[in-house]
């Protein structure tokens, strides 16, 4: 009889898929009625790349029980899903193999849309899109012109990171040990004409703001450190040589008496005019090609060797007329400041490893500590007749007031964060909508005649441009100002641009006239729960929130922050280590869901750890989780085949019946807690097992046929976030009705206390009873009733107690020899 009654997930899976999308059971409506409370929960937009990794799997297990939790607590929820297109990687495949990257992209989407309709995630489909698809770029080249016409969006030469294989512009994160990190060329520097988006205006609000939303710690430190606003003065040195003044943030300017000599950034755009007609021209530009690999944190490490090269020029110290020499070097970022710094070896330990490696003077101006360079505070000393013993920190205004007073330099804020640099040399991104005329100069595309398509290519091979510029027919256009001879803008955008505001799209998917519909985005925004890798902790995080604002500023919003809630999820390692190819320890999503069904991946993956922190596949733990889902369902169908289908009568059940039912009811407040306030799926998934356990042949005892169907059913239904199909099926089975539409059941608080549980009794780490002990009972009262246990005696008696380990309120452990 037991053999009828077998899990196939083969079977119950497509059957309760395609009910959901015969049915549309997760599309939700943008007119909901008023009074409705609705919730948008989304995941970061994935790559299609191949097919979905496990880290996919991952992130949408949880967004779905999010989803599905929230819906069962009566809340109307958007839960869209679309795919972050365009990129380097697709580009790259076109130029090994010829296939054109669209055709590869829309081959990665469908095998992605396969696997995740096959996980069963309940995605309204009505709202997917992809971001290299003209109707959604479209809106993309619309945002810009946006920006653009407000002054948001600017073009200026600038030095960049320069891959000369994969022949573009790359960002520092995308340089690791002074290579490429996607083809592994050496990096070089390049002065290119590119495209900014003014993101510093933001610097201040992306720092406030940060405490007007509930995102991890962490991450908001993550954004605090890229943003680095900092307190100090702007100081001017001049190159009397060259009649050029080079401003200097500094933090001390109570130690510009003390500057031996300035540097300057390899990435600074004078470095070269400086260095020319020098002897040092020769080795500066070699310099300069070698230093733009490094990294901004490994160049920034105080412990690395100090390198440069003299550009064979001075400066003129504005606090005392001494003439600086000048010198390049990699320790000196662009990033910060202004790319050049006063060097006080005397008091800065950095500058000092600089000077003692160049033979360069050493200066004390503060006074304390024994050896140089000292950081400490002190008084001032040899440096000027005004300022000599000052307390270092009373100084430090009264100099730039000094300096102000002779227009030498002010107080000022800096920041660490630039400018965000969106040129791409690359073929496969969204064209940026200007054009330039000989009369007209740059010229944006007017919104009616948008999207501006990517026209197809023959070779996506950049060769020093962007392929688009090979297009001829394509780049030759007129004005739309004069009707004159015209061309395109070659560069396409970075593609976070993209995925900067493709969650306002969702909201208005369909919409063909505008981006969005105000009145739309006031219904969903800004997202409820967004949930991603910590990965994204800076760039796209930070670029949707500079998006958000920017876009509010223009009166295109109503909100400033776009992601009210942020979760982000750990990492999936085998044997110890990050999954790769190279490695032979991937994980397969699709296997899995082959061998198990998707409902053993969805609910291992989330019962592995808490979903917050990194956590080892187990080909073991999954089979583990197979056996539980099938158990569940099996003991769910028995007791519909077999129990009487009798109402719950509380009041008259056997002390067997009321401990099921008061499991029940543990378990509902249990898992509700986990998934309300802690994300902690593992231990709700914990949960539902101890109450199966509870309703087992071998524990249920006298429980009445009520008692038990209810606490089946509870499982079932607690069981639905994690795994769909499953408790959809088993719960129909004991109830006849469909849990998804079924509220999120409410813990009777009245059964939560008792006067009793169950104590386990253990010997020697063997349970050997089981025995209801009163609740609040002492160590030594717990100990006397485990030793009274017939059973326990008989494995006891004769032998020596070593000691007994009590547990209050659950076991009490005998250690016996």
């Amino acid at each position: 009889m037991r053999d009828e009654l077998r899990y196939d997930p083969k079977e119950i899976e497509p059957r309760w898929q395609r009910l959901w999308a015969d049915e549309h059971t997760w599309e939700v409506p943008n007119d909901l009625p008023a009074g409705v409370d609705a919730s948008y929960v989304l995941e970061m937009l994935p790559y299609p790349s191949g097919e979905p990794h496990i880290g996919h799997l991952k992130v949408y297990s949880v967004g779905d029980a999010v989803a599905h939790f929230q819906r069962r607590r009566g809340r109307r929820v958007l839960h869209p899903m679309g795919y972050d297109a365009f990129g380097l990687p697709a580009e790259n495949h076109a130029i090994r193999t010829g296939q054109h990257p669209r055709d590869s992209t829309n081959a990665a989407i469908a095998a992605f849309q396969r696997e995740f309709r096959a996980w069963g995630i309940s995605i309204d489909w009505t709202r997917e899109f992809a971001t290299h698809e003209p109707r959604y770029y479209r809106w993309t080249q619309w945002i810009f012109l946006e920006l653009l016409e407000r002054g948001l969006a600017y073009r200026r030469e600038a030095a960049v990171k320069w891959c000369p294989v994969d022949a573009t512009v790359l960002a520092n994160e995308q340089v690791v040990d002074g290579h490429c990190e996607r083809c592994g060329a050496e990096v070089e520097t390049r002065q290119l004409e590119q495209w900014f988006l003014r993101i510093t205006d933001y610097a201040d609000r992306l720092l406030d703001d940060l405490d007007t939303i509930e995102w991890p710690e962490h991450v908001k430190r993550m954004q605090r450190n890229w943003i680095g606003r900092s307190l100090g003065a702007e100081v001017t040195f001049r190159c009397e040589e060259l009649g050029v003044d080079y401003p200097v943030f500094t933090t001390r300017p109570d130690t510009l008496f003390g500057a031996t000599f300035f540097v300057m950034a390899p990435e600074h755009p004078d470095v070269l005019r400086l260095a020319a007609g020098t002897e040092h021209e020769a080795a500066v530009r070699e310099y300069v090609n070698s230093a733009a690999g490094g990294s901004v944190e490994e160049r920034g490490d105080a412990e690395r060797a100090k390198t440069g090269v003299p550009l064979g020029r001075t400066v003129t110290n504005p606090v005392n007329g001494e003439q600086l020499p000048m010198f390049v070097a990699d320790y000196v970022l662009m990033e910060y400041g202004t790319g050049a710094i006063m060097a006080v070896p005397g008091h800065d330990e950095r500058d000092f490893a600089f000077a003692s490696a160049f033979g360069l003077p050493v200066k004390r101006v503060v006074g304390g500590g024994e050896e140089l360079p000292y950081v400490g505070d002190g008084p001032l000393v040899d440096s000027h007749p005004d300022f000599d013993g000052l307390h270092n920190r009373e100084a430090l205004e009264r100099i730039v007031a000094w300096l102000d007073g002779q227009g030498r330099g002010r107080a000022s804020v800096n920041y660490r964060l630039r400018d965000w640099l969106v040129s791409r040399q690359r073929y496969w991104g969204c064209p940026i909508p200007v054009v330039y005329c000989d009369a007209c100069g740059m010229v944006p595309v007017p919104s009616q005649q948008l999207p501006v398509e990517l026209p197809d290519v023959r070779d996506y091979a950049p060769r020093g441009r962007s392929p688009l510029a090979a297009a001829e027919d394509w780049v030759r256009t007129s004005c739309p100002s004069c009707g004159g001879e015209a061309r395109r803008e070659t560069d396409t955008m970075d593609t976070f641009v993209d995925s900067s505001w493709y969650f306002l799209r969702y909201c208005d998917a369909r919409n063909d006239s505008a981006a969005w519909d105000p009145d739309v985005l006031a219904r969903w925004m800004p997202v409820d729960q967004y949930i991603g890798g910590v990965e994204h902790a800076i760039l796209h995080l930070l670029y949707a929130r500079f998006f958000c604002k920017a876009l509010s500023d223009v009166g295109l919003l109503n909100v400033q922050e776009p992601f009210a809630r942020l979760f982000t999820q750990g990492m999936i390692t085998r044997e110890g280590a990050k999954m790769s190819k190279s490695r032979g320890n991937v994980v397969s999503p699709r296997s899995i869901v082959e061998r198990y069904g998707a409902d053993t991946a969805r609910c291992y993956i989330l019962f592995i750890g808490p979903p917050d922190q990194d956590a080892d596949w187990s080909d073991e733990g999954a089979e583990g989780m197979h056996r539980f889902l099938a158990r569940l369902w099996r003991t769910c169908a028995e007791a519909a085949r077999d129990l009487p289908d009798e109402p719950l009568a509380p009041d008259g059940l056997s002390p067997d019946g009321d401990r099921v039912v008061r499991k029940a009811h543990w378990a509902i407040e249990k898992v509700t807690g986990d998934m309300q306030a802690r994300f902690a799926f593992n231990t709700a998934i914990a949960a539902v097992m101890e109450l199966l356990n509870e309703c087992g042949p071998g524990r249920r005892g006298g429980a009445e046929p009520g008692a038990l169907r209810f606490a089946l059913s509870t499982a079932a239904s607690l069981l639905f976030p994690f795994a769909p199909h499953a408790a959809s099926d088993a719960y129909q089975l004991l109830t006849g009705r469909r849990v998804w539409e079924e509220p999120w059941p409410v813990a009777d608080l009245a059964l939560l206390s008792t006067d009793t549980f169950e104590l386990v009794v253990q010997v020697n780490g063997k349970i050997r009873d089981r025995v209801q002990a009163p609740t609040g009972a002492g160590r030594e009262q717990l100990e006397a009733l485990a030793r009274e246990q017939p059973n326990v005696r008989s494995h006891v008696d004769g032998r020596e107690l070593v000691k007994a380990v009590v547990v209050p309120g659950r076991l009490v452990n005998l250690v016996v020899r």
